[in-house]
């Protein structure tokens, strides 16, 4: 029963998100020959001046198909849209339903409220990773309509070390929607937060690894060398603001 509620409250954010994830997904692959048509171009260009330089560097990342793959999937739209559908699967919860007055019901279920948001957290971690890495498939299986090939082994990596920095903005908002009795400012707030931290991520110098919110801190990780420190510091981050709310729910009076 709670199960089914869980799902049937994130349905359609899950499934609209693995539709547009597995779209972007395909079309990066479908535009390859494309951008290689317009590589000649780069080499034409001043290097002299700063978008000359910027233009050389962004040919040089896409030069061959693992590192086109990997920048313009991996380290860009698959970070984007995982954070942005975290987010909107950890929004919502007992207080936003307390408002509604829906959360009478829930409450009246003969089980913990720690059951609950434990029922709910799972459920929203487990679409959020369904999402990145079903997409994140995508690319072995469209590959080969490109001439390319791309390791099946290497894209679970990936996705999978991306579900863990997705996972964080998804426990922040869910963290948040205990917090706040509306179901927008959750939303806003760790909004916010991700837009900040792409914003200043270009000047922080600290140990690769370790950005917590950054899921391309360390470029080895797409060797296969995953950054597991920084991968344990955004677990143990989540689990953090998971046990949070349910602090704070446990202490609510509803």
């Amino acid at each position: 029963m709670l199960w089914y509620k869980s799902w049937m409250e994130t349905r359609w954010v899950f499934l609209i998100g693995l539709l547009v994830a597995s779209c972007v997904a395909a079309s990066v692959v479908l535009v390859w020959p494309k951008v290689m048509g317009l590589l000649p171009l780069a080499a034409t260009i001043d290097p002299n001046g700063k978008l000359g330089q910027e233009i050389r560097e962004s040919a040089a990342q896409v030069a061959d198909y693992r590192s086109y793959i990997v920048s313009q999937w991996f380290a860009k739209n698959l970070r984007q849209i995982a954070s942005l559908f975290g987010i909107l699967l950890g929004s919502g919860g007992l207080l936003s339903q307390a408002a509604g007055g829906a959360a009478l019901f829930t409450l009246s279920m003969p089980v913990s409220r720690k059951k609950l948001l434990a029922t709910r957290a799972t459920a929203g971690l487990a679409e959020l990773g369904v999402l990145t890495v079903g997409a994140s498939l995508m690319i072995p299986l469209f590959s080969p309509s490109v001439g390319k090939s791309y390791g099946a082994g290497e894209t679970l990596l990936n996705s999978m070390a991306l579900w863990i920095a997705a996972s964080v903005f998804f426990s922040l908002t869910f963290f948040l929607s205990t917090v706040f009795t509306d179901i927008w400012r959750p939303l806003l707030i760790a909004l916010g937060v991700a837009i900040g931290v792409s914003i200043v991520r270009p000047f922080l110098h600290i140990a690769p690894g370790y950005m917590v919110f950054d899921a391309t801190s360390s470029g080895s990780a797409y060797a296969g060398d995953l950054p597991w420190r920084g991968l344990l510091v955004r677990v143990a981050l989540s689990a953090a603001l998971l046990y949070g709310a349910v602090i704070n729910i446990q202490r609510r009076d509803f």
